[in-house]
């Protein structure tokens, strides 16, 4: 069918390729002439192409020249003249699409053209890496290019001030990994004054690795988080009580879904061992969380292959790199169960104070664009959520590389024995072999039988990652023998040794196949760069997670009739497949999850642009925003009238009330009182009550100075909607973390989520413009008045770590509040229990 459909409408990837093809050849016909530069010839192009650009040219206008003018400086400065496959993927990325080139075939320096090409707008280029060793070291060595043609060169790197943040992002172009852009923009939404803001605004990205980036870590928020303090003792005795449980008589575990479920045993259990008579009473919700997240932390949560444990701390292992990521914290209070867990100490939860997805923030680009060599799989989800298409470039070398088919042993420990011997035999050849693992584990076992073997090696993996570009980068010598769980060492080229093509090249062995196959070609993909010979094999066995979940017993069941060692392998295309079959349904599971995250993120997308855009708005003011102000008042008051004057018979209308809210929130007793608004129509007593409203505003401005006033009024205005939107964004995390349950009673929680939230939205905007009604019209001015962050001493969140915050609420005190009265901020709580509290 696919062939047929080819037929009919042609290979789109190809036609692609013939459109860039033209510009290519533009660009080699240009080469003559532009090797007759001289050096400050080349080097005054750059303001020729600036000039050209400002009086109206547009980028696709000088593209041609631009890259052939790098494509010689490259070949001038760094000895490198990118080929014409390198052309086209340059063309790719300048289109805003993904160029998929294999590795070895020089991403990092096709990306050169077109970041050289958008800087000429002079509006600023992010090329955005998965690490900051990546950054620094393409920083450095392209940078002698960048610098060579006369554009300017930033990184931005963890730890930096504001300034040198700032200045980063003013060069041309800006090198550093997606978390660090991403929190930069969350923490420019914070700050208080323009001048503290570092981005500007975003206009184009390359995304090298973007696959990774906008894949992988799809479903993973970036978030700026405060703590909120919580007792250890529930996660300890929720702990407690879990030890003692048994799988499948006390609770079920699916291990397709890694859902575990307590059983009618086990939660009978439960109320015995809490002294309870019902756990699903009201008052034992939190009770059944920490209980659940005991559950999972036990059944689903594996030490050394999820998580490791380092200097009496829980550190998370990525799941895609194998790498430590430390810092991140489990969010939801997992981390918290798995310290209990594991004797250790159990820190603080956290509330959410701003956050964003990567899939959100990267579309927030005028133009986006990636490279990497792996992104064929996932072509549906880069246009349906990026609107990228995947461009396949061409090898510069056809590849010669023996992708073999997969190996199944009836027994992990065959399998292992198996890879260990042709190990062994290419060691004892001369050839290098990379050996992919999935978890910490198995790259120890492995290097346990290799030691018995004596087979010299390195080990890779989350436990040793500090020397992962050194041990990558020599993977490729005579013998060499390398463990990497995962894809460690991703952007590392492995170039061969001498002598090592006539050895046969690299040998890379899977010992399992992972569930995305794009993992599994990134593995392949480090063998048979540039035209190099190399070899590929998976080495399966029934035990294998991927195996397990999907449908090994009827495979394991002929094994056994046909009375096969457990060394004895299964060689077949047609299992092969059927693997292959079973991975393309998890990559659509985790399509339709992150699908998900994003839907339920669309709806806080909305409403962070909304206050993000006012916010911004507040503090880029120069003019008086006393008219704003005024209509938040009007507002405000709108709604109180209306309360009060709905019945159709005017003597029932609750004019006290009113003239009470005046008098609290906007007005002296003095100014205003029951007669002055009896006999007039709902518009009249609004019209009459602003009235006094701008008259007592007038005489607040005469007793200040225009600066003072007008910062008086920034300063109530952030506050108020710093602490409502944080506020908001923590009980939008909380309606979520219970929306699923919806569906118990037929409803869609999307949807739910969706009316919910804009409710709250709505409420939360009628908060704000109440509270800055009340602060700007009834609090006393002080000489020292100045913005201050809500928040202080806040830390980047990624992927769900948490971090311990001080969460400060601002409130403005009129008088002294009795500690068991009622609030002043009109939460309904006592002064006590809300600003009270501090």
């Amino acid at each position: 069918m696919a062939g047929l459909l080819t037929k009919i409408f042609g290979d789109g990837n190809q036609k692609q390729l013939n459109r860039i093809q033209k510009k290519v050849d533009q660009i080699e016909a240009l080469e003559t002439d532009i090797k007759k530069l001289s050096n400050s010839g080349l080097q005054k192009k750059t303001e020729e192409f600036k000039e050209r650009y400002a009086n109206g040219e547009s980028l696709d206008d000088i593209l041609a020249e631009a890259f052939a003018v790098v494509r010689e400086g490259a070949n001038r400065v760094l000895g490198m003249r990118p080929f014409p496959s390198q052309l086209v993927g340059a063309v790719a990325l300048h289109q805003g699409n993904i160029a998929e080139m294999k590795t070895g075939e020089g991403k990092t320096l096709a990306s050169t053209m077109p970041a050289y090409l958008n800087a000429i707008s002079g509006k600023g280029v992010h090329i955005i890496t998965v690490n900051d060793y990546l950054a620094d070291r393409d920083a450095r060595e392209m940078g002698e290019l960048y610098q060579f043609l006369g554009l300017t060169v930033g990184l931005n790197g963890n730890g930096l001030s504001k300034e040198e943040k700032r200045e980063a992002y003013n060069c041309d172009i800006t090198y550093g990994t997606n978390n660090e852009y991403g929190f930069d923009y969350l923490r420019d939404n914070m700050v208080l004054y323009k001048e503290q803001m570092v981005q500007r605004p975003l206009n184009f990205a390359i995304i090298d690795e973007v696959d990774s980036i906008l894949i992988d870590e799809a479903r993973t928020p970036l978030i700026i988080s405060g703590s909120a303090q919580k007792s250890a003792s529930l996660y300890q005795g929720a702990d407690g009580f879990v030890s003692t449980l048994s799988q499948e008589t006390d609770y079920t575990y699916d291990e397709k879904t890694k859902g575990v479920q307590l059983t009618e045993e086990g939660i009978n259990k439960a109320e015995r061992y809490f002294k309870i008579e019902n756990l699903f009473d009201l008052d034992n919700v939190s009770l059944i969380h920490h209980i659940n997240q005991a559950l999972k932390a036990h059944a689903s949560m594996h030490r050394d292959t999820d998580y490791v444990i380092e200097e009496d701390e829980v550190v998370i292992v990525d799941q895609f790199t194998g790498r430590l990521m430390k810092g991140r914290r489990y969010s939801n209070g997992l981390h918290q169960a798995i310290e209990a867990k594991e004797g250790l100490q159990i820190q603080n939860e956290s509330m959410t104070l701003a956050s964003i997805t990567f899939q959100n923030f990267f579309r927030k680009y005028n133009k986006l664009s990636g490279m990497t060599g792996t992104a064929k799989t996932e072509e549906s989800e880069f246009r349906n959520i990026y609107n990228m298409d995947v461009i396949a470039i061409p090898t510069n070398e056809t590849i010669i590389r023996d992708d073999r088919a997969d190996m199944i042993y009836k027994t992990t420990q065959g399998k292992f024995q198996a890879v260990v011997n042709d190990i062994k035999e290419r060691y004892n050849a001369g050839q290098p072999v990379l050996v992919g693992t999935v978890a910490v584990e198995t790259s120890e076992i492995i290097s346990q039988l290799l030691k018995k073997a004596g087979v010299k090696h390195n080990v890779l993996n989350a436990k040793n990652h500090f020397r992962e570009a050194e041990i990558i980068e020599n993977a490729g010598q005579k013998s060499a023998v390398t463990i990497a769980t995962n894809m460690a060492g991703r952007g590392t080229d492995i170039k061969l040794g001498s002598g090592v093509k006539d050895a046969g090249g690299l040998a890379v062995f899977g010992t399992e196949r992972h569930e995305s196959r794009r993992i599994d070609n990134q593995l392949r993909g480090r063998s048979g760069r540039q035209g190099d010979p190399g070899v590929t094999q998976f080495y399966l066995s029934m035990d294998d997670d991927l195996m397990r979940r999907f449908g090994s017993d009827n495979l394991r069941s002929m094994m056994e009739r046909l009375g096969m060692e457990d060394d004895q392998p299964i060689e077949s295309k047609m299992v092969s497949r059927a693997v292959e079959s079973a991975q393309k349904r998890v990559e659509g599971n985790n399509f339709d999850a992150r699908k998900q995250v994003l839907s339920y993120d669309d709806v806080l997308r909305e409403q962070r642009e909304i206050i993000y855009k006012q916010r911004f708005e507040v503090i880029d003011a120069d003019e008086n925003l006393r008219e704003i102000v005024e209509n938040m008042i009007q507002s405000t008051l709108n709604r109180v009238v209306a309360t009060h004057t709905q019945d159709d018979d005017e003597d029932n209308w609750d004019l006290q009330s009113i003239i009470e809210y005046a008098h609290g929130n906007l007005l002296e007793p003095e100014d205003i009182s029951v007669d002055d608004i009896t006999g007039k129509e709902p518009e009249e007593i609004n019209a009459f009550i602003m009235e006094k409203v701008r008259t007592s505003y007038d005489a607040k401005e005469e007793e200040l100075s225009e600066d003072q006033m007008r910062e008086f009024e920034k300063v109530i205005l952030l506050r108020t909607v710093d602490t409502k939107w944080m506020d908001h964004i923590d009980q939008m995390e909380q309606l979520r973390q219970g929306i699923h349950l919806r569906a118990y009673g037929q409803n869609d929680p999307l949807r739910e989520y969706q009316f919910e939230g804009f409710s709250m939205f709505e409420v939360m905007i009628e908060n704000i413009e109440e509270e800055v009604a009340k602060y700007v019209m009834k609090a006393k001015i002080r000489d020292n008045l100045q913005r201050e962050e809500v928040v202080k001493d806040t830390q980047a969140v990624s992927g769900g770590q948490e971090e311990k915050k001080k969460v400060r609420k601002p409130h403005i005190k009129k008088h002294n509040v009795g500690r068991n009265e009622p609030c002043p901020c009109g939460s309904g709580k006592k002064y006590k229990n809300c600003h009270g509290a501090a």
